[in-house]
């Protein structure tokens, strides 16, 4: 099992690729200043192991590393993930 995070700009979501296939995203809008996840979702296949949690790091990671943007965690998942993990707290503040 591959585990790939991509950012599939045309699509606006960050993409989890498992050998190949799309297995879940997380949906964004973004702008100059922000970027909003507005919606997570994984295949049901594939729920309730951690893969979601996977998605987010990756994405809110390449945020931090690639962007000086904000982070508004519109997506209730998004929101919580940040909740629980308060090292990725000060994107929401930038």
């Amino acid at each position: 099992m591959a585990l790939d995070v991509r950012n599939d700009t045309d699509q606006q979501q960050y993409s989890l690729v498992e050998d190949g296939e799309v297995i879940g995203f997380a949906a964004y809008e973004a702008d100059a200043d922000e970027i909003r996840f507005v919606h997570t979702e994984v295949e049901p296949a594939h729920r309730g192991g951690g893969h979601a949690s996977i998605l987010v790091q990756h994405a809110l990671d390449d945020v931090r590393s690639g962007s000086s943007l904000r982070v508004v965690p519109q997506c209730s998942y998004v929101a919580a993930w940040i909740e629980r993990h308060p090292d990725y707290q000060e994107l929401t503040t930038r």
